[in-house]
């Protein structure tokens, strides 16, 4: 979650939320890529709005793919790739989101209900492909506290959500989506403080969990699994400067290859981890050029796979926290300049 600070007392304190033994800006190498596209700005002005995207891949026309983004003052829109605004929906307090393609039951949109701060809720829309529209489907309740962050996982053909709590909890959910939409807690794990940002790797059963001042942490994603968190990366001021914030993951062949992407909130860059040994890979930015750089980031996805001339290796999109003079946005970046600013394969 982004907390606005004058650019004098972001350059001299230690990020978002971090002490005064952590540098403000890391010392590590980081490298600069630009990005390629950006959203129309989201209907919140002079707020901290927007917050987390969420990315459908159209199979059949990449170009006609779609990006879910949260104003987390007021709703969800649609975007197409070249950031028009295709479709609002008034949802309120939004937090986080997320989607997946569940086949029959049609592209499922799971956002983090937060209209109601003392319990916790799920909001669940369908996405329409064709009109760019979501239809809502209802709201779960979750559990008692404040919804945070969201992120789906899908296990065959049964859909769990992980509802990350404020206050560090993390709910495991199992979704049914038939004409009366159910939510059914599976399990529950914990961490210490704030938490929010969350992504699963689907094919390792690895669920990563960002705790703000604190770091990475990973969980075993199964329903039956076992709930110990294992730290991936702390907020150690060269890797990560908190705020710890979105995550996603950005896979590679197949098995456990591949890399985790995080927001380094406090210095305005993202950190690199290799999935297959947790190892650290490295940092880059995005800075301006055609379009704007990118300050204060929340949430960030990618999808894997051609989505058209601009971003034919991949897409990362991530929420832009100092659009100025417009109201915040999300900016799309192509997967190859950032492998190629790293020097990844």
């Amino acid at each position: 979650m982004a907390r606005t600070v004058p650019l004098i007392a972001l350059l001299s304190l230690a990020g978002c939320a971090t002490t005064a033994t952590r540098p403000a800006i890391s010392p590590a190498p980081t490298a600069s890529v630009q990005a390629k596209g950006e959203t129309q700005a989201v209907g919140t002005a002079n707020a901290d709005a927007a917050d987390d995207p969420a990315i459908w891949r159209n199979p059949a026309d990449p170009a006609a793919s779609l990006i879910v983004g949260t104003d987390k003052k007021a709703g969800l829109y649609v975007y197409d790739l070249e950031g028009r605004q295709r479709f609002f929906i008034d949802a309120g307090r939004v937090n986080n989101v997320d989607l997946r393609d569940m086949g029959a039951a049609g592209i499922i949109v799971a956002a983090s209900d937060r209209n109601d701060p003392r319990n916790a809720k799920l909001a669940l829309f369908r996405l329409d492909p064709a009109s760019a529209s979501l239809v809502p489907l209802g709201k779960l309740a979750v559990g008692p506290g404040e919804a945070y962050g969201i992120c789906l996982y899908r296990e065959g053909d049964v859909l769990f959500a992980f509802n990350v709590i404020k206050d560090g909890t993390i709910r495991q959910v199992a979704l049914s989506l038939g004409d009366a939409p159910r939510a059914s807690i599976v399990r529950t794990m914990k961490l210490a403080t704030q938490s929010e940002g969350c992504t699963v790797d689907e094919r390792t059963h690895r669920l990563y969990v960002a705790e703000e001042d604190m770091g990475l942490w990973r969980f075993d994603a199964r329903p039956g699994g076992d709930t110990a968190p294992v730290r991936m990366a702390a907020a150690d001021g060269y890797r990560i400067v908190a705020d710890t914030e979105g995550v996603a993951i950005a896979p590679e062949g197949d098995g456990d290859g591949g890399y985790l992407l995080v927001s380094s909130q406090g210095d305005n860059a993202y950190a690199v981890f290799r999935l297959s040994d947790d190892s650290y890979v490295g940092r880059f930015r995005v800075t301006a050029g055609a379009v704007g750089s990118t300050e204060e980031t929340d949430g960030i996805d990618f999808a894997m796979g051609d989505f058209g001339t601009a971003y034919p290796g991949g897409l990362l999109v991530v929420q832009d926290g100092r659009n100025m003079p417009r109201a915040q946005n999300f900016k799309l970046v192509d997967w190859a300049s950032i492998k190629a600013a790293l020097g990844i394969r």
